[in-house]
């Protein structure tokens, strides 16, 4: 789908539509059984370490063909193209290739533990009856719901400033290039950053690392509404580029410690639901407070509220009571 939006042309904005709507499908399907497949690939003790490293690798991925598109959007005519819109078609159509390149190790030589083949149609079926006894299951795992309420609140508030940066920045008066530019520099810092919140949350407690993570957040909100030029709109960048793959990483290695490891896929698909309505919120707070008080800057401030509220809520989840209860339901 990525790839056939290279096709469309000026002005068939239902095609671009429905095509970037099929591919946001498949790509969140594909996310949910990615995170469940860490379960199949990492012990325990070291599931921050995985899952740490996959988000960085992710982060350095990404970065490196984000980076190539810019330089081909920002200077066309030096990579071949005869403008900037032939340059975007070329770019859907390398991230397709991108795509379909790195899935070929996870098919190939990633294994999974027990798991037996059904037809699709079968699959579906067994999908949506599946869908309401995981609900069931949720609904008596206390520890499970905290979390994912908890996790809901705050992740919207990381996905808010991922998606309004940019807008942020240019109501802020920035020039699109230097906003292009802060994208790459969150990219490339949260490679190696990933990786030691990673090896943070072995050494303090995944808990503690996530904390450290929110913390950091509400500092964010707080200097860019003090903030009056694009050097300091490019340490922000920093800041956010140091925490968001930790955040996210040591989520998804906590959440596996206190679901059942023989349902990760049907539990994971509750927590990437969540993440998909994540930053719902945090806009319309944001939006809400630019629209009440005409300042713009006041509207960063409102997404403290969601790190306030998911980290309170995340106080209350006990990790240890969690697993017992996992446990538990894995031997029935």
């Amino acid at each position: 789908m990525t790839g056939l939006l290279s096709l469309v042309a000026q002005g068939q904005w239902q095609y671009a539509v429905a095509l970037y709507v099929l591919s946001g499908i498949g790509y969140s399907g594909g996310v949910i059984f990615y995170d469940a497949l860490i379960v199949d690939v990492a012990e325990a003790r070291i599931m921050d370490f995985v899952s740490a490293l996959g988000y960085a690798l992710g982060y350095l991925g990404g970065g490196l063909l984000f980076a190539v598109n810019v330089l081909m959007y920002l200077d066309p005519a030096q990579f071949g193209f005869a403008d900037r819109a032939e340059a975007v078609r070329a770019s859907f159509v390398m991230v397709a290739f991108w795509w379909g390149l790195f899935t070929l190790p996870l098919l190939f030589f990633v294994r999974e533990r027990g798991k037996a083949g059904h037809g699709v149609i079968a699959a579906m079926r067994g999908g949506f009856r599946q869908l309401s006894a995981t609900f069931h299951e949720i609904r008596k795992l206390r520890v499970v719901m905290l979390f994912l309420l908890g996790y809901w609140f705050y992740i919207d508030g990381v996905d808010t400033i991922i998606r309004m940066a940019v807008d942020y920045g240019m109501s802020l008066g920035y020039p699109a290039e230097s906003l292009i530019v802060a994208l790459l520099i969150t990219q490339f810092v949260g490679f190696p950053a990933a990786v030691g919140f990673g090896y943070l949350g072995e050494k303090i407690g995944t808990k503690t690392g996530i904390y450290i993570a929110i913390f950091t957040y509400i500092i964010i909100c707080i200097s860019a509404y003090a903030m009056d030029s694009i050097t300091e709109f490019y340490m922000l960048a920093i800041g956010i580029g140091l925490v968001q793959g930790g955040i996210q990483s040591l989520s998804r290695s906590f959440y596996t410690r206190i679901i059942p490891k023989d349902k990760a896929a049907e539990f994971f698909g509750f927590y990437n639901m969540l993440g998909k309505f994540a930053a719902v919120l945090g806009p319309l707070l944001m939006g809400g407070v630019a629209l009440v008080s005409g300042d713009t800057r006041a509207s960063i401030l409102s997404v403290i509220i969601l790190f306030v509220i998911g980290g309170s809520i995340f106080y209350l989840v006990d990790e240890q009571k969690g697993q017992r209860m996992a446990r538990e339901l894995e031997k029935l």
